[in-house]
């Protein structure tokens, strides 16, 4: 199901099962909400996205149980003021922003908020994916909080170094430009040892990130975390240990 070129969207109610490709897709839409909508596919079914948001603005999805084999909440370029409150993901690829940067010329994303979700069993948690190649894009002012991961494998994420089959980047760097980034009161196991990844574009390292009471643990043991290209800052709690330096 894709609205293109909608104002003043609902979408409630609704369960999709088993879609061939993404569950439901918002381009080029503007003050969308989105709300207690079923979409289930089973995990192992490639580009059955949950809900994919493009080109908007002011999209909020709120209630949402998602079960898919991609990614729960995909957040492509141009998207903005977006906000999801208490979502249910997994199995999945859990939330990303991202892929960017598969273009050079792209608008960016901005103003994004995740409060109050679960993930279960899935790939990802929060993630925010650009492709190793140049690009002006963007990712700024986006919060994540508030949130309890269940055994799910990479947690918190951000790759910037997207290559598949490593075609068409070798040998490049990310061009997007990832900024004041929140992470707040995330809570729960990690399927991996290292439930904390930041691997930034060594070309424009991801700024002002923010980790704040995050208690992650793998095999009821301290997970571990991982940073490359990167600046920011802790506070309270941190499980595992923040590699950021203040």
């Amino acid at each position: 199901m894709t609205f293109n070129w909608v104002n003043n969207l609902v979408v409630s109610g609704i369960t999709s099962i088993n879609s061939q490709l993404s569950h439901l897709v918002i381009n080029t839409c503007n003050n969308v909400m989105v709300r207690n909508v079923k979409l289930i596919a089973p995990d192992k079914s490639p580009n059955t996205d949950g809900i994919h948001v493009e080109n908007s603005n002011g999209v909020t999805i709120n209630g949402c149980t998602m079960q898919t084999g991609d990614d729960c909440i995909s957040i492509g370029d141009a998207t903005y003021n977006l906000f999801m409150s208490n979502i249910k993901c997994g199995p999945g690829h859990g939330v990303s922003i991202g892929s960017l940067g598969q273009k050079v010329d792209e608008k960016g994303v901005e103003n994004v908020t995740l409060t109050n979700a679960i993930f279960s069993g899935s790939d990802n948690g929060v993630r925010i994916k650009s492709w190793a190649r140049p690009s002006n894009g963007f990712v700024r002012n986006v919060l994540f909080q508030n949130i309890i991961m269940n055994n799910v494998e990479n947690p918190i994420i951000i790759d910037q170094n997207y290559c598949p089959n490593n075609q068409g980047c070798p040998g490049q760097t990310s061009g997007i430009k990832i900024s004041e980034v929140t992470y707040k009161n995330i809570q729960g196991s990690s399927a991996t040892a290292e439930a904390v990844t930041f691997d930034c574009s060594p070309s424009n390292p991801c700024q002002g990130i923010k980790l704040e009471d995050i208690n992650l643990n793998f095999k009821n043991k301290a997970a571990t975390s991982s940073c490359n290209n990167i600046g920011g800052t802790s506070n309270g709690t941190l499980v595992p240990e923040s590699c950021l330096l203040n």
